[in-house]
């Protein structure tokens, strides 16, 4: 079916939309909008769901529900014994996507993998800088311009990447989404006709749906690749249904006009879960919603400041309030459910008499800070304006006086990365890929700074830690650095730990192949709607 012909099949957000229209349409009532369509440039998984799991691929992939690593673009690869060389060997005859403007005149090749990794790593690469700003945050975050001294084409269907040194999550990183393959010679064509911005606006890749439409903040529309090297999905058209209040969103589900919503109120699942015509998935999440101070601005450069703070707060009033019983204080900044964790942390004891004398002591008086509440909700973080509201009390109750700020959500995102940020902001992060450094490397690391540490923290003692863990050859060698790495978080306290949430998928009774990803992606290959 031509992509125009979808386009209009797609226009209705209705489970009855199939009486009007042959082709058979999933709709995903989503909680924000995609920055971009192009995932290496962001973190948030928002714009995961909407560019890097529909559009693209990766050499490696996550198997589905899981966090094991199996056979994406690449199928197969060898690592050298010293863990400096990793060989991959690419699919043979996987198709690009075409567009009004672009028909792909080869399939996939080494070309386009060094293309996809050169981008992120080289200055002087044409595609640097071709979105004003590009941080290239995961790349960057990660140490990958250190890492990766190059990326080789061996032949047109291998590729070699050599290390500067032994990386044991290397595999797992390039199952994430800024490692997503895109079209070098759609990138040449944009090139020639000065189009650059297309790439992150009309993208090309080969997964298992092609990019139609987006109207901005309300809808995005795909349709699935008939040519899929994964093969042909059940369904004809994925529409976005752009719904940023989640009680709007559990109305759409309820009515019919969407199969799947992201993030319902907690205080809503009871009902939903007593639906007929519903079922709704639950699974501990892989994540970690916390406060972060600017740890480069003063009083918030002094960790006796920080404590003090995060005396101030009740997480459990939080739990029960924002949470609802759908989730768990936090005391460390990777999640129980993940190996390393150091559950002998003694948490932050809630004691407002103590964090008041605390901040005495440290000479702050007559304190004024912003906070930052995120304008979506988040597996993290449900509702962050309530949360923000419950700790502006909280401090409040000491002596410090908060102003809850917000912004739109990509701007939310770009402007919290700034090392000037004038505030603490409330974020979180769901894990890429099963592993530690996921988390400490790039939340908290020294390469992260201005990027996805939002504390613009560099301790020399825990990235020491961090980065030795990477080198290591064995999980409990790792595991023991880790692990002290998180006393070394405690006690320094770049952030307040709030919580680790349950995630809830609800969705009609009819939808069918939909699998729950432990790293909180929204991926709708394979899944279908009975009639």
């Amino acid at each position: 079916m031509k992509l125009l012909t979808r386009l209009l099949a797609a226009t209705a957000l209705t489970l009855a939309l199939g009486s009007a229209a042959s082709a058979k349409t999933l709709v995903y009532c989503s909680e924000g909008s995609p920055e971009g369509f192009d995932p290496a440039l962001y973190t948030a998984g928002t714009t995961f769901d909407a560019s890097g799991h529909p559009i693209y691929n990766r050499l490696t992939e996550f198997k589905k529900g899981t966090t094991e690593v199996e056979p994406g673009l690449a199928e197969s690869w060898e690592i050298s014994e010293d863990g400096l060389q990793y060989t991959f060997k690419l699919r043979p005859g996987v198709k690009f996507h075409s567009n009004d403007s672009f028909t792909p005149t080869r399939e996939m090749n080494a070309d386009d993998v060094i293309f996809s990794f050169e981008r992120q790593g080289k200055t002087d690469n044409p595609y640097h800088q071709y979105v004003a700003g590009a941080s290239w945050e995961y790349y960057n975050s990660m140490s990958m311009p250190e890492l990766v001294t190059s990326v080789e084409k061996v032949d047109d269907m291998t590729v070699r990447f050599t290390l500067a040194r032994p990386e044991a999550p290397f595999i797992a990183n390039l199952a994430m989404p800024f490692a997503s393959i895109l079209s070098k010679e759609y990138a040449d064509q944009l090139a020639e006709n000065n189009q650059q911005a297309q790439l992150n606006q009309a993208p090309i890749g080969t997964g298992p749906f092609e990019f139609v439409a987006y109207q901005t903040d309300a809808v995005i529309r795909y349709a699935s690749f008939d040519d899929y090297w994964g093969g042909v999905q059940p369904i004809d058209d994925l529409v976005f249904a752009i719904t940023t209040d989640a009680s709007v969103r559990q109305q759409r589900l309820l009515a019919g006009e969407c199969h799947i919503m992201s993030y319902p109120n907690p205080a809503d699942l009871e009902s939903l879960q007593n639906n007929a015509d519903l079922t709704v998935m639950e699974q501990e999440g892989l994540n970690i919603g916390f406060l972060a101070y600017n740890t480069q601005q003063a009083p918030f450069d002094k960790p006796e400041v920080r404590r003090a703070l995060n005396m101030a707060i009740n997480k459990q009033a939080i739990i029960d309030a924002v949470y609802q019983g759908a989730g768990q204080v936090a005391k460390a900044p990777i999640p129980p459910t993940m190996w390393s964790y150091n559950d002998t942390l003694e948490d932050d004891k809630y004691d407002p008499e103590a964090a008041k004398a605390a901040l005495e002591e440290a000479g702050v008086t007559d304190l004024s800070m912003k906070i930052w509440a995120m304008p979506v909700s988040r597996p993290y973080n449900p509702n962050a304006r309530r949360m923000a509201e419950l700790i502006q009390s909280d401090f409040g109750a000491i002596g410090v006086n908060v102003e809850i700020v917000t912004y739109e959500w990509g701007e939310y995102l770009e402007r919290s990365s700034q090392t000037d940020r004038d505030g603490a902001v409330l974020l979180g992060w769901t894990g890429d890929n099963g592993d530690p450094d996921n988390f400490l490397a790039v939340l908290l690391g020294c390469d992260a700074v201005g990027g996805a540490n939002r504390a613009q923290w560099c301790n020399e003692e825990f990235n020491a830690l961090v980065q030795e863990a990477k080198s290591k050859p064995t999980q409990e060698e790792r595991a023991e650095l880790y692990e002290e790495a998180q006393v070394v978080f405690k006690r320094e306290a770049p952030w307040a730990t709030i919580a680790h949430s349950v995630v809830y998928v609800p969705m009609r009774s009819n939808v069918t192949g939909f699998v729950q990803s432990p790293l909180g992606d929204m991926t709708f290959d394979g899944v279908d709607i009975t009639e």
